[in-house]
């Protein structure tokens, strides 16, 4: 009888639907993330045993991204992509917001380059000597 109601209303584990949608590579490091506070459940910090349910916004930090998502489907079971994506939707406002972040990451990224080759004792006298006079 238990094995119907289950079936009716299938529930998962929050660390365990970040694992299935592929936000994350492990569920211990789903659960690392949710237990430092870099996943939001609803508006609010929660546990990794929040049971998940349709309907509801995730705000979670991936690399140097944040992401909120709308949940759609649930799964227990770790799904290609193509279909952990179909399990949830990602918020126009969070595209938007990502796409922004990108362009001044790549941006920013022009104004302090790199130089080719690791500055010697000469140069390295003289970049001391400019930071010092800031």
């Amino acid at each position: 009888m238990n094995k119907l109601v289950s079936q009716e209303q299938p529930t998962v584990r929050l660390d365990k639907w970040l694992w299935a949608c592929r936000f994350y590579k492990t569920r211990t490091l789903a659960k690392n993330m949710i237990d430092g506070g870099k996943v939001h459940y609803n508006g609010q910090r929660c546990k990794a045993s929040k049971l998940v349910e349709i309907g509801a916004t995730i705000k979670l930090a991936q690399g140097y991204d944040e992401k909120t998502v709308l949940v759609k489907g649930l799964a227990e079971k770790r799904l290609s992509a193509p279909l952990a994506q179909a399990l949830y939707e990602e918020t126009s406002d969070s595209l938007a917001i990502r796409q922004e972040r990108a362009e001044l990451r790549k941006t920013n990224s022009l104004f302090a380059p790199h130089p080719d080759t690791k500055p010697d004792k000469k140069m390295r006298r003289q970049l001391l000597l400019i930071k010092s006079q800031q």
